[in-house]
């Protein structure tokens, strides 16, 4: 193994360790000390991604892993989270027993988690996904995700996709806002909390 650090050819493993994504071993440089991590996988299957024009390229998990983290940028996610929802997929595509795998199955399961994850982060990525040709199409995503979700509210650190005076504007239940503890707003002329 290559030294990140000097480019020294030759470690030794001072720790390994087997987990859920495989087995993480603890390195040396034999020439500059330096300590350094890597991360070995078995890849059982070369599995192909057939892209929407024809072509097969190899499934990426990093290609994969970085389109999730673009999506949930600047998002209150924990990278566990991001990295457990690309395991989750990654070991789906491997289960299925199938060499090959379309774009657009691809995209789908990465909706689907998303759509569990976190609801901005699921409209970011099916804006590029679906590629919305105006704000219609949006707009029907935004309520297929509402519907979806069973009007649930979205979890506490999630931020709504639309601001209250909005959601208020827009339904046709009664004017109620609900805001995380501490802050307060005026709705109808009186001071709510």
């Amino acid at each position: 193994m290559q030294c990140p650090f000097c480019g020294y050819g030759d470690s030794r493993v001072t720790d390994s360790r087997t987990g859920d994504a495989g087995i993480r071993r603890r390195r040396e440089c034999l020439r500059c000390n330096a300590r350094f991590t890597t991360y070995e996988r078995v890849q059982p299957v070369e599995l192909l991604v057939v892209k929407k024009d024809g072509r097969r390229e190899e499934f990426s998990r990093d290609k994969l892993l970085a389109g999730i983290r673009k999506a949930c940028e600047k998002r209150p996610l924990d990278g566990a989270a991001i990295a457990g929802l690309v395991d989750g997929i990654e070991t789906r595509l491997l289960n299925s027993g199938h060499t090959e795998v379309t774009s657009n199955s691809l995209g789908e399961l990465v909706m689907t988690g998303l759509r569990d994850l976190d609801q901005i982060a699921y409209v970011r990525y099916a804006s590029v996904y679906r590629a919305f040709a105006d704000l219609d199409a949006l707009r029907e995503a935004l309520d297929d995700l509402q519907r979806s979700s069973g009007h649930a509210a979205p979890p506490r650190e999630q931020l709504p996709l639309l601001p209250p005076e909005e959601l208020m504007e827009r339904s046709e239940l009664p004017r109620i806002v609900t805001l995380a503890p501490g802050l307060r707003r005026r709705v109808g002329g009186r001071e709510r909390s």
